[in-house]
């Protein structure tokens, strides 16, 4: 074997060790603007958190608070339903978006879990004992394996396997949630395409003449008690994808679920999306 050989060979293991480890590592110092007239968007609502957004075509960061936004993981509560249908769909314990688990009969708080779901329509609602449901038929094993290969967070399943994204055990930073669903739009993630278009199809929530708007919220509660809310995912105006995620942390009796999206939608509009002038 030539001396040539081997060193092309060290070249592509580095480059590509390179390569990995920036794809699972959402942003660099050298692309980050930190704007800090967003805070007043947290103050006013009494929460603390980051906001981060990715302009795709110049790779261009604009970020609130980086230093929650790159270092600080929190339980993914209900965003892990992404990861949930991704691994459902391909191992079959979810045949397509359409698939019905019927509901169990236990009445809870959210009146819309309360009967028969789809995926289109558990995702929707955001209903967890659906998704508790698809992760007992994956199995503690299987779901690790996902986990693992997606270096999805601190890849950890703490108590039963319906709940490590509720319990604390599981964590992620702002920065992996976004690079997840950066990858997802791209179809990178290591699933079949059909089921990345589905998930993707599914996160769609406001679609209108200037804009696409398409996120996964979560709601849940740190062990200190606070509240942690968020909301990640992509506007698209003319074609073209922008991604963020939002954190949010306040009392344990915060009105999280009005407050995120009050959050989202007003530094949006800041930033001058949902017109179709982007």
């Amino acid at each position: 074997m030539s001396y040539r050989f081997i060193k092309s060979k060290q070249f592509v293991y580095y480059f590509l060790l390179f390569a990995f480890y920036f794809s699972i590592h959402a942003c660099s110092p050298n692309n980050v603007t930190v704007d800090e007239s967003l805070k007043k968007y947290f103050d006013s609502n009494q929460v603390t958190g980051t906001f981060a957004i990715l302009d795709n075509g110049s790779a261009n960061f604009t970020i609130y608070n980086l230093s929650r936004y790159k270092d600080s993981a929190y339980l993914p509560a209900s965003t892990f339903k992404i990861v949930n249908s991704l691994i459902g769909l391909q191992t079959g314990r979810i045949v397509n978006e359409k698939m019905i688990i019927k509901w169990d009969g236990v009445k809870r708080w959210n009146e819309d879990w309360n009967k028969d779901l789809t995926m289109e329509e558990a995702f929707k609602v955001s209903a967890v004992p659906y998704y508790q449901e698809v992760a007992r038929r994956i199995g503690k094993d299987t779901m690790q394996q996902w986990l693992d290969s997606l270096h999805y967070g601190n890849k950890k399943i703490g108590g039963p396997i319906d709940s490590f994204w509720l319990n604390n055990s599981l964590k992620i930073t702002s920065d992996e949630q976004l690079g997840l669903v950066k990858k997802l739009y791209f179809a990178q993630l290591p699933f079949d395409k059909r089921w990345q278009t589905a998930v993707k199809d599914v996160m769609l929530h406001d679609n209108t003449a200037n804009y696409q708007l398409a996120y996964k919220t979560g709601w849940g509660f740190k062990e200190n008690g606070n509240s942690i809310g968020w909301i990640v995912g992509w506007i698209e105006e003319n074609k073209h994808p922008y991604f963020f995620v939002l954190n949010v942390e306040g009392k344990k009796d915060a009105d999280i679920v009005k407050i995120r999206i009050n959050i989202l939608k007003g530094i949006l509009k800041q930033l001058g999306f949902m017109e179709g002038k982007r």
